[in-house]
């Protein structure tokens, strides 16, 4: 198979799937209520999923050496106050990642 014509496979493989993935729910569940376990796993799964991705971003951190991840620390204490306060996602995303960098490029906390 020739480069072009699998990529050309690849994208109309990967489009269908988008596509059925869109378009199942309102097969299934177009003129009736979904499950009440459904519904809860669309309320609980946003923040679980967040939940594994701050651990997953604090699994390497070295908590024995300095900075002692003190930049992690005070990153998601001001994300979170953040989050609290104008309760948009975008904001606390955009605002903690750059925070954290600026933290890590500046070295604020090589004083410990």
């Amino acid at each position: 198979m020739t480069d072009t014509l699998q990529m050309l496979v690849t994208i109309a493989v990967i489009a269908i799937a988008t596509f059925a993935t869109r378009v199942l729910p309102f097969l299934c569940f177009g003129s009736r209520e979904p499950p009440a376990m459904l519904s809860t796993i669309e309320k609980n799964l946003p923040p679980m999923i967040l939940l594994l991705l701050v651990i997953y971003c604090l699994k390497d951190v070295q908590w024995l050496v300095a900075p002692y991840g003190a930049p992690e620390l005070f990153t998601i204490g001001v994300v979170a106050r953040l989050h609290f306060w104008k309760r948009n996602a975008m904001l606390s995303i955009f605002a903690g990642t750059g925070l954290y960098m600026a933290l890590v490029q500046f070295s604020v906390f090589s004083f410990l």
